[in-house]
């Protein structure tokens, strides 16, 4: 396969294209509605090509909601509507600018192993100084693509937002149009340093968004710091570009490491930075628009409500608003947009993603962990399985208490921790491991904490209770347990490797029958 091109959008669609990964849909199709429905289908029963729809305009759904003009791009055409970006394991591994994830993984492993510093984090920072990825620094160019097209004054007053972006209302009772796949682009002003999250954006008007800042995100952070000044915060949007910065946008990483960083160091190659034109930020170069603005101190807004990707409407509240005071783009842009709902999503593969790129790093503190798995069943954040090597009473416990005290798995609501025997991607293996192996009097424990700002079962918001379960097998005398534990039915080991070669034939039919 020749070298994956991840520098911006249009390049990494052509790939795809090409490898097979991508539709073209040239019939109109209305942003209302229409195309989540189009797109949820693709999401909801398996690995399907990305969808490009060319030709997005409101048609009578769009005009029944009174929405009648299409976004145009600067020649006159329909800007192109992308869905499905990341919704397959090639994909996502592309997107990082690898050909397996097992390749990413690495990726990260790799200065793992070098021993100190302590974390891949300390060693990110340190990536100037080593050979191999000294290069991957975010690098600034005096103009990019993004800005080929600039709108701002009175032509901004006349084209706004929905004028040139087929921004999707994607579920019927959400409060109106969202952009869904943004990079908001903010700035600590104690100390300088960026953050590049994913946070909804309701579109009030032409010039007008909500800035979902939820409590615990950096960007909300920055917000809180800058009302407290009593300043205006600057803020930029980028869509499209690098699909790794989409990708690192969503990360968990510490709040002072850079996404364009890590972005960088995934793909092996810096992201390229370019001045905004209106705000004092740095915005990506290869990126499809720019939108440039910002946010004033105590202007909150009523957003919401929302179809989220807890399957369940996010209701309304007040969240700040954002002013945008010029839109750039490329001259041939494309519009990128994912759709959040009852799960599976294409943002499962995102989750995926990060399940598995972030493994290595939880292992540092926990290196009992042999594995685990957030099901997008369960939006990630309701429940952890978790695999470790048990080496004394109470250490399922101490597993649960540590992920509940790291990062953003802090919001788990549930944990289960079974033996280093079981693959926590195997939920049938999981089930029955756990239904056989617990007394719920004994092995189901209870705590509480930090819960994610969406869910809406607590009693309330952003705090609740926590639910441990202990699967693993129990040692003599840990927790009053005095019986024998029993193996589980095995075969003998001779017997699978004389059955594997000697009905090999037998074997690849049933494989291939399954």
């Amino acid at each position: 396969m020749a070298r994956i091109p991840v520098h911006d959008l249009r390049s990494f669609v052509r790939f795809l294209e090409d490898q097979g990964e991508l539709i073209r849909i040239t019939e109109p199709v209305d942003p209302y509605l229409e195309a989540t429905e189009i797109a949820d289908r693709f999401v909801k029963d398996g690995e399907h090509p990305a969808l490009l729809f060319e030709n997005p305009m409101p048609g009578d759904l769009g005009r029944t909601s009174g929405r009648t003009v299409a976004a145009r791009g600067p020649d006159g055409a329909p800007v192109p509507l992308l869905m499905n970006l990341f919704a397959s394991r090639r994909r996502m591994a592309w997107a990082l600018g690898c050909e397996s994830m097992d390749e990413a993984v690495a990726r990260i492993e790799e200065p793992l192993a070098m021993g100190p510093p302590e974390s891949l984090w300390d060693k990110v920072r340190m990536l100037g100084k080593l050979k191999d990825w000294g290069g991957t620094t975010p690098r600034t160019v005096d103009r990019g693509p993004c800005q080929d097209v600039v709108v701002q004054g009175e032509d901004l007053a006349r084209s706004g937002l929905l004028d040139l972006m087929p921004v999707l209302t994607t579920w019927p009772k959400d409060g109106g149009p969202y952009i869904t796949l943004p990079l908001v682009i903010t700035r600590n002003p104690e100390n300088g340093r960026r953050n590049l999250g994913m946070y909804r954006m309701q579109v009030y008007d032409g010039v007008t968004t909500g800035m979902h800042w939820q409590l615990h995100k950096t960007g909300a952070s920055h917000y809180a710091e800058y009302e407290k000044r009593g300043e205006r915060m600057p803020v930029c949007v980028a869509l499209g570009g690098p699909p790794a910065l989409t990708y690192a946008a969503t990360a968990p990483l510490p709040p002072d490491i850079d996404e364009a960083l890590f972005a960088g160091f995934l793909m092996g190659r810096p992201v390229t930075m370019t001045k905004a034109l209106t705000c004092d930020l740095e915005v990506p170069a290869e990126a499809d628009f720019v939108i440039e603005g910002y946010v004033d101190p105590g202007e909150r807004r009523m957003e919401g409500d929302f179809g989220d990707h807890t399957g369940w409407y996010s209701l309304a509240e007040e969240f700040p608003v954002f002013h945008v005071t010029a839109i750039t783009s490329r001259r041939d842009p494309i519009y990128p947009a994912t759709i959040v709902g009852k799960p599976p999503m294409e943002d499962g593969w995102l989750g995926w993603a990060t399940e598995r790129l972030f493994l290595p790093l939880i292992k540092v503190p926990l290196p009992e962990i042999v594995d685990y798995h957030l099901p997008a069943a369960a939006c990630f954040h309701n429940l952890v399985i978790v695999a470790i090597r048990k080496s004394y009473p109470g250490h399922a416990r101490k597993v649960c208490q540590a992920m509940w005290g790291t990062g953003q798995i802090m919001f788990s609501k549930n944990i289960i921790v079974v033996d280093e025997d079981v693959d926590p991607q195997n939920l049938n293996d999981v089930l029955w491991r756990v239904t056989g192996s617990i007394d719920p009097g004994r092995d189901v424990f209870f705590s509480e904490g930090p819960i994610d700002q969406l869910d809406h079962a607590t009693n309330h918001a952003c705090y609740g209770g926590k639910m441990g379960i202990d699967a693993t097998a129990k040692l003599p005398g840990e927790y009053g347990f005095e019986r024998e534990w029993p193996d589980t039915v095995t075969m003998d080991p001779a017997v699978t490797d004389l059955v594997n070669e000697k009905w090999a034939d037998l074997l690849v039919r049933l494989k291939g029958n399954a």
